[in-house]
């Protein structure tokens, strides 16, 4: 429950974040609309970018009865959760109920899986079910376990595409038993949408969705998300905060005595440099390497040994957050090079967990110490939502300039703004709000100057 209500508090609490989350939430909604569900559409145009697993589950919380922020996020944060509780059983089954507790502290109060399962994106629910089926493949010794692995790689291919195809690859050499259910439970599930949307939109489906989205997205710069090779291991240190300290036991040999460890060890490896090797990159991609990886981390730090001062200095790092709730605003609107770093004695309140970390370390008490950790991890994350939320609203989701302008949007049309503030602004408009031409200098025109949104009115 407290796990619950940590990944469900405030989901309404700022409006639609980035190009993203508004693009896909608008489809969701027209899906609930109109009852289409094979064709996904953004303000009335078919919109190929991704499959439809998110945008069913945006549909749903509309039909019941769900509004805005609610309908696009809980269905991702209720997944994240029961996930979780997956993930859980299923290393404590394997491996033994201490090293689940650890592994499942590290995935649920890590930076990059918290904030994956608050916003409205395609990666929890792709990576949720790949792990699962991962899980499975691996550990799972029942007849119908191959079919089970298979249905949630299909549900995985229908959260991101052919990307889980890949990534489960490798998988398949260590289960040949269970390869023909595998591939024709993930059949079952993902080829039906892909066959019958290719049949209703024929070449532009082709063309979009399996050129443009995933051999062209992975050869050319042309979506412009170029980054360097090494540009995932600053992001993977970054989305395991604050566990971050964690992942230097993982260049200790003895780690991977354990042919388990070595087998997913090994995957995430594979995961990083396929990643790598992509000319265009987003922080999001390398979310599914995350279980793995938290198994990994908590078979590392049981292994250490001085576990005391690996969970002081992740305790400590915690006294960062104040700071990361100041620039979080700037950072996503701008960018983090942009971003004005204030230092903040708040941060100075998380200092509390470090004594009470090290004596239960030192007592031999681990998983109680890990438990602290990610309590205080937890009790950061409310601080961010508490403090950072409110200036997200006002200055980087349109929604709050919607609501305090919304008699004048409703007839004005758009100058030069960013896209992000575009999508925003139709989203909360229910519609597409024209661009201003030259016959329509007597609207209301919405301006971007820099970081802020302004409305003139002739």
């Amino acid at each position: 429950m407290p796990l619950l209500a940590l990944y469900t508090l405030s989901l309404g609490g700022v409006g639609l974040l980035g190009p993203d989350e508004p693009r896909y939430a608008s489809i969701g909604r027209q899906m609930a609309q109109s009852g289409d569900i094979v064709t996904p559409r953004l303000d009335g145009e078919p919109w190929f970018e991704k499959p439809p697993l998110l945008y069913w589950m945006i549909a749903a919380g509309h039909t019941v009865g769900l509004r805005a922020e609610w309908a696009a996020r809980l269905p991702g944060a209720l997944l994240s959760v029961a996930f979780l509780v997956f993930f859980y059983r299923s290393v404590a089954d394997e491996f033994s109920a201490e090293l689940a507790l650890t592994a499942s502290a590290i995935l649920a109060t890590s930076a990059g899986w918290i904030a994956y399962s608050f916003a409205a994106l395609t990666d929890l629910g792709m990576s949720a079910a790949l792990a699962g089926a991962m899980l499975i493949t691996l550990y799972e010794k029942r007849a119908r376990s191959g079919w089970l692995a298979g249905g949630l790689l299909g549900f995985a291919i229908l959260g991101k595409g052919l990307v889980p195809v890949v990534l489960f690859a490798p998988l398949f050499f260590v289960a040949p038993g269970m390869r023909l259910a595998i591939a024709a439970g993930a059949l079952l599930v993902a080829a039906p949408w892909h066959v019958w949307c290719l049949s209703v939109n024929g070449a532009a489906f082709w063309n979009d969705y399996f050129w443009k989205q995933h051999v062209a997205r992975f050869f050319t710069p042309a979506l412009e998300h170029v980054q360097p090779f090494w540009y995932y291991l600053p992001v993977v240190l970054a989305a395991l905060f604050p566990w971050t300290p964690l992942a230097a036991l993982l260049a200790r040999p003895g780690v991977y005595a354990d042919s388990r460890l070595r087998l997913l060890g090994a995957w995430v490896l594979y995961g990083l440099v396929f990643f790598s090797a992509s000319r265009n990159k987003l922080p999001g991609y390398i979310l599914p390497l995350m279980p793995a990886l938290a198994i990994v981390l908590a078979a590392a730090l049981d292994a250490a040994r001085v576990k005391r001062w690996w969970l002081a200095v992740c305790a400590l790092l915690l006294i960062g957050l104040p700071v990361v709730a100041s620039i979080l605003p700037d950072a996503l609107l701008s960018g983090i090079r942009s971003a004005d770093v204030r230092p903040s004695l708040a941060g100075l309140l998380f200092l509390a967990a470090l004594p009470a970390v090290w004596w239960l370390a030192s007592k031999g008490r681990l998983q109680c110490a890990v438990l602290t950790v990610a309590l205080a991890a937890g009790l950061g994350i409310l601080y961010i939502k508490n403090t950072a939320f409110p200036a997200l609203d006002r200055g980087v989701s349109v929604r709050a300039f919607w609501l305090t302008n919304r008699t004048i949007l409703e007839r004005a049309c758009l100058g030069e703004i960013r896209r992000t503030w575009q999508y925003g602004l139709n989203y909360y408009a229910g519609r597409p709000i024209p661009s201003c031409q030259a016959s329509e200098l007597g609207r209301p025109m919405v301006h971007g100057t820099q970081d802020v949104l302004s409305i003139a009115v002739p």
